[in-house]
């Protein structure tokens, strides 16, 4: 729970703000910067100052207040209620961390949403994930957090798709500050579908009421003015500590679902190992023939098919984490032409992600003879003489092994991020109509990821060589052998983004209506650099858990930039209009990358602002924005792998014609005469690609504004975003379809065959499957958001709700691929996507004591409907996710005019999140991070003011 402590006093930090002079000057929000001269505000969404707070785009603001209510120390767990946002990396992803917090804004990907800090962008947060890591950010230091909505590319550059997400920082802080806070996770486990088939299959299952997951903050801030009232200083520090929680301590997360969902299903990679087993006739493996088989309690051979194990009870539900950071936020007015600002910002986080133990996972085949140690003179005669007719004297299997490692602990991936920004400037007046912001900002983030206790498969292969790793015996792998089998991979990463920016703005002193032309005219330029080192264990995939090679990375790229906004009065004081306007804005911009081509774009936006009375005021527009290729889709080595399907002109029968087959690279010699892969695996190259291009977003949007009084106010505004040119891979079995039936004859020149023909055998034949330009997004809705204030006597009561509807959520990966559309469904490919979502707010305010504070947050039915219509089951027989409503109640009063409470308690009666099978579970069973996760979140938190 969060608990602030607020010191305020008249004393200015003089001591504070002249260390932070000395330091590089901090960047004002670059939509309040003209304000700085005047009485007027800047939105987000706009560079120009206007005479009040009205936005074209639609803005959704979360307040200090609000944020303060949720009790939640994590921004992305606020931030996550909001109907427009969809969960992405968070605190409850375990396997497939990055350690990182980002934020999905329509469910279009977190590298489509542009995160800004007083207007400016963050910088990229990992080499884990390039999309911007608000664990960066003090929460305590907020004072509003806009979401807008639709493209911004015009104004703030490449990455705004769907929109931005704008921090703005309480940079005119006065006083001392002291939060603290505590809260847990409460959940009784009171028996479901997931706790009766585990108990069917002899797991063991949580009972009785978890208080656990337990968060602890404090953060302290420290500002005030100094020099005459000239300057003013703002300091920051903050510190987090996150305990973990395992999925083993809720009845939903018991055990791991199957992937349909009807039963407790688990890995083959069990404590008692299981073998699949080929017998060696004639120096070759003959496939045809194999036993699948594990030990009976006297280390006999019996059939493995019920040998699971259950992985789910050590898996972390929650990561534990550790977060500092450090900052601060400085301006000072020399004159009016000349207003230095600068902004420091620093963050440490390190969080562990835990996943079950490693085990060989049928990796590698390895060839035994019947003869060796590893095996029992009874064992070589069932296996070898027995099963396949085999001599246990001369003859060898090809084994593959599926032994779990718990004797050597759970995989750990540890997970460190250091990240700092500075933002240097200064800001003032031209004239009486024009002012001026020019500003460089350098962001740093790097990473250290260490990935510990898995098992190293050249080890595994010696010691199964050697006849030491006993596991053809029950309990025969001790601790200590177990500890000689693992290794420590390390990779480390380094982001940076250097940014200048500088722009003119004010009045043209041309008017059309009353009030004149307003203007933006600048240019920027920004650099990035993307490195990822990986050591030689991770570099070659020697990890057994790793499913791969992991290659180092490198490349840079920059982009040149020049823009400008205009805002035109077109009729004003009008019986039609009380104030019409135009805003326009263009951005061109010039990219060049390390090692590719250069390329160029333009964006740009055209959006009306009709105010047609004090009552009524409409709104829309239109925006193209882009998002260019980051690093890795651009330098991500290209290397050899594996993809999974068939080759349809492979086998004596192929299932597309000799002329078909022809155009994918078969000569009329070899059809018929390829062979297929038997493990139904090919090659493919894969990897980023230098030469890609910016995806392309065009954004509508349309709205109405009503507020019939000063306390009542009713938005509801249409959006569509449609993208083309989406950066992603072709699936190589439609992809080798396409060329042979002529439906896409480009992708033929992507189909390299080995002078067999064949696609598998060696490495000279291969599929291309690097990154490219290849699909489309057609996304709809509406928002809906009406607030209203009601008085009683010295006492008020605010009512608030913020609501989506999704009217299309359109997907079409590839060129000759169908679309599907996501909306209101769920599936393998679909994240659940209701197609309404809501929050109300009812506060009551007390006069001056007490305010009392209740949410409804609501989440609507999603059916489980695969791309192509046909019904799914998610678990239990259940063929949708019903609506969900969960309940919060938070309680604040002020004890003395310097210290001041607030409780919370969220999902007030505990409602558990949906269950599904491993086909769709992101973690638990569940979607996590999305539903409410682990039950009801009770916090207290205190502040103190002097």
């Amino acid at each position: 729970m969060k608990t602030q402590i607020k010191l305020r006093t008249s004393v200015a930090p003089a001591v504070i703000a002249f260390a932070f002079m000395a330091l590089p000057a901090q960047a004002q929000n670059a939509q309040g910067d003209a304000a700085a001269q005047s009485s007027e505000i800047v939105v987000t969404g706009s560079r120009i100052a206007q005479p009040n707070l009205t936005a074209t785009s639609p803005v959704s603001v979360t307040t200090a207040q609000e944020i303060t209510e949720t009790g939640y120390t994590r921004l992305e767990d606020v931030l996550v209620t909001l109907p427009q946002i969809e969960a992405s990396q968070n605190a409850f992803i375990s396997n497939g961390a990055t350690g990182t917090a980002t934020l999905d804004l329509r469910g279009l990907g977190s590298t489509r949403t542009l995160v800004l800090v007083n207007g400016r962008r963050l910088q990229p947060g990992s080499t884990n994930s390039v999309a911007a890591d608000i664990n960066q950010i003090p929460g305590a230091l907020v004072q509003r957090i806009d979401v807008l909505t639709g493209g911004a590319s015009s104004v703030y550059g490449a990455d705004a798709v769907a929109g931005v997400v704008n921090f703005v920082m309480d940079d005119k802080f006065e006083g001392i500050q002291l939060d603290i806070g505590q809260s847990y996770f409460m959940h009784k486990n009171s028996g479901n579908f997931v706790t009766e088939r585990s108990l069917a299959r002899g797991f063991e299952v949580p009972t009785g009421t978890a208080f656990d997951g337990g968060q602890f903050n404090a953060d302290l801030t420290v500002g005030g003015s100094f020099g005459e009232g000239r300057g003013h200083a703002v300091a920051y520090a903050t510190y987090r500590k996150i305990k973990p929680v395992l999925q083993g301590t809720r009845d939903y997360s018991a055990c791991a679902l199957n992937a349909t969902g009807t039963a407790c299903g688990g890995s083959y990679n069990s404590p008692v190992a299981n073998f699949d087993v080929y017998p060696i006739v004639n120096g070759e493996v003959d496939y045809d023939q194999n036993a699948f088989v594990t030990l009976d309690a006297n280390n006999k051979f019996i059939p493995a098919d019920s040998n699971l194990y259950n992985f789910n009870p050590i898996n972390y539900f929650q990561r534990p984490d550790t977060r500092f950071t450090l900052g601060a936020f400085v301006n000072y007015e020399i004159s009016s032409a000349f207003n230095p600002y600068a902004e420091v910002m620093y963050a440490h986080n390190r969080s562990v992600a835990q996943i079950a133990e490693s085990g060989t996972f049928f990796a590698e085949e390895y060839a035994i003879p019947c003869s060796s140690s590893l095996l029992t003179a009874a064992q070589a005669t069932q296996l070898c003489a027995t099963t396949f007719g085999l001599n246990p004297a001369t003859d060898s299997l090809a084994v593959y092994i599926g032994k779990r490692n718990v004797e050597g602990g759970p995989r750990q991936d540890i997970i460190q991020h250091d990240s700092f920004r500075i933002v240097t400037g200064t800001k003032g007046a031209l004239s009486d109509n024009w002012s001026y912001d020019a500003s460089i900002q350098y962001g740093q983030s790097s990473l250290s990821n260490s990935y510990v206790n898995d098992l190293l498969l050249p080890s595994v292969a010696d010691a199964i060589k050697a006849g030491t790793y006993k596991v053809f015996q029950r309990g025969a792998v001790t601790p200590e052998f177990a500890s000689t089998l693992g290794a420590t991979a390390t990779r480390t990463g380094l982001t940076k983004e250097f940014l200048a920016q500088a722009y003119v703005t004010g009045d043209i002193g041309v008017a059309i209506a009353n009030d004149p032309i307003s203007m933006v005219l600048g240019g920027e330029y920004r650099k990035e650099d993307f490195q990822a080192v990986s050591d030689y264990v991770y570099e070659k995939g020697l990890l057994a858990g790793q499913g791969g090679p992991t290659p180092s990375v490198s490349g840079t790229f920059d982009v040149s930039e020049i823009f400008t906004e205009a805002q035109v009065p077109v009729f004003q004081d009008k019986g039609f209009a009380k104030d019409m306007r135009l805003e326009l804005g263009y951005r061109f911009s010039h990219y060049g990358v390390d090692g590719g081509s250069t390329f160029d774009t333009h964006t740009y936006k055209a959006q009306l602002n009709w105010e047609v009375n004090d009552t009524i005021r409409l709104r829309g527009g239109y925006n193209r924005a882009i998002r260019a290729p980051n690093a890795p889709e651009l330098f991500q080595p290209q290397s050899l792998g594996l993809w999974g399907g068939s080759d349809p002109c492979a086998g004596a029968t192929p299932t597309l014609s000799q002329s078909q087959c022809a155009l994918t690279g078969v000569t009329s010699a070899q059809y018929g005469r390829i062979s297929a892969s038997p493990a139904s695996q090919y090659n493919g190259l894969f990897g980023g690609n230098p030469d890609l291009n910016p995806e392309k977003a065009d954004t509508l949007t349309a709205g109405i504004v009503v507020t019939p009084t000063s306390k009542t106010s009713l938005s509801i505004d249409y959006y569509r975003i449609k993208m083309s040119d989406v950066i992603g891979t072709y699936p190589a079995q439609a992809l080798i379809t396409d060329c042979a039936t002529g439906t896409n004859p480009q992708a033929c020149g992507r189909i390299k065959r080995a002078p067999n023909g064949s696609l598998w055998l060696g490495q000279a034949g291969f599929v291309e499957l690097t990154s490219d330009n290849l699909g489309g997004r057609d996304f709809q809705g509406i928002d809906v958001a009406a607030a209203s204030r009601f008085d009683l006597g010295a006492s008020s009561i605010t009512v608030g709700v913020t609501g989506s509807y999704l009217l299309k959520k359109e997907f079409q990966d590839y060129p000759t691929g169908s679309p599907y559309d996501c909306s209101g469904i769920v599936n393998t490919i679909c994240f659940a996507s209701p197609k309404w979502r809501h929050t109300l707010r009812v506060s009551y305010k007390a006069p001056s004591v007490w305010t009392v504070t209740g949410k409804w947050r609501f989440m609507g039915g999603i059916d489980a409907i695969s791309n192509k219509g046909a019904e799914l089951t998610l678990a239990n027989g259940k063929k949708s996710i019903p609506s969900y409503s969960w309940f919060d109640l938070s309680v604040a009063a002020d004890v003395t005019k310097n210290v001041s409470i607030t409780m919370s308690a969220n999902n007030l009666f505990d409602k558990s999140p949906p269950l599904v099978g491993q086909d769709y579970s992101s973690n638990g069973n569940t979607f996590a991070g999305f539903y409410d996760t682990l039950g009801r979140y009770l916090s207290i938190g205190a502040s103190f003011r002097f």
